[in-house]
Formats: structure tokens, sequence, C-alpha cells
């Protein structure tokens, strides 16, 4: 199963656990995205986040697809912010349920490292002296 959310209000970490908690998985491994306050050294006021939401939503669950075919992954759920975010605000929420540990920190983070690599998420940085858009990864 497969929880995929684009959302404009905040994100709820306890939402994404309750989703992919089931009695068969051990171990349950959650990465949160959060808005921090610098990049590069630049001081960073706030985000804005846009996505193509069918495509994007479609690009997720490719990605679910494939984190299940390589780890016994029970539940996956991801959920990104769009809109405008302020320093500390979550970004984004992916959690993982699997039988072990190991399972599900890998699947984790191939989950994140490739949304970030493939899913049509767009991020403008809004800095104390002008704005940039990058993609949504480092």
């Amino acid at each position: 199963m497969t929880d995929i959310q684009l959302l404009h209000t905040p994100l709820q970490p306890q939402q994404c656990i309750d989703f992919v908690g089931s009695h068969s998985a051990g171990a349950i491994d959650v990465f949160i995205g959060t808005v921090r306050d610098n990049t590069q050294g630049k001081r960073v006021l706030r985000l804005d986040f846009e996505a193509y939401k069918p495509m994007a939503i479609k690009e997720m669950q490719k990605i679910a697809d494939q984190a299940k075919a390589r780890w016994p992954v029970e539940k996956i759920a991801f959920h990104h912010r769009v809109g405008t975010l302020e320093l500390g605000e979550i970004a984004v929420i992916i959690a993982v349920s699997t039988p072990h540990r190991k399972a599900s920190f890998e699947a984790c983070e191939f989950a994140i490292d490739t949304l970030k690599q493939t899913v049509p998420i767009w991020k403008k940085e809004i800095f104390e002296d002008g704005e940039v858009w990058v993609a949504a990864h480092p």
C-alpha cells in the first residue's frame, strides 16, 4: 500500500507513521525534511514549492513500486508540501515499513534520493538579497 499526497497544509509525521505501521512490520523508517535557515552560506528567509501534480504523483508511485521491488516494503508514504514554507516547517515526509530495519533504512534513503532526482517539484529559495528557483535537491 502507498499513500502519496501533495499538500498546501502542514505535514503530520504521525499520520505517515500510522499509515505505514502494521503488526508484521518490525521497522518503520521516517525521513523528515525541514526548511533550514541557510543554503551555501546565504541566509534563507522561506521557501516556495511548486509541483506538476499529476506527474509528481505518478513519479512518486514509480519510486514506491521500485522500492517494493528491491526491498520487502509493506507500506510507504510520501507527503510533500507545496506553497510557501517558513523556517523549520516540514517540506517532505517519507515513511517506510519493512519486516527488518536494514531494508527500511535502505528503502527510505532510496525513496528520498530518487524523489529529489526525478519528481517534478521545484523550490524557490527566498534570501535577504533576492531569490532563485532551484530543483528540490541540494
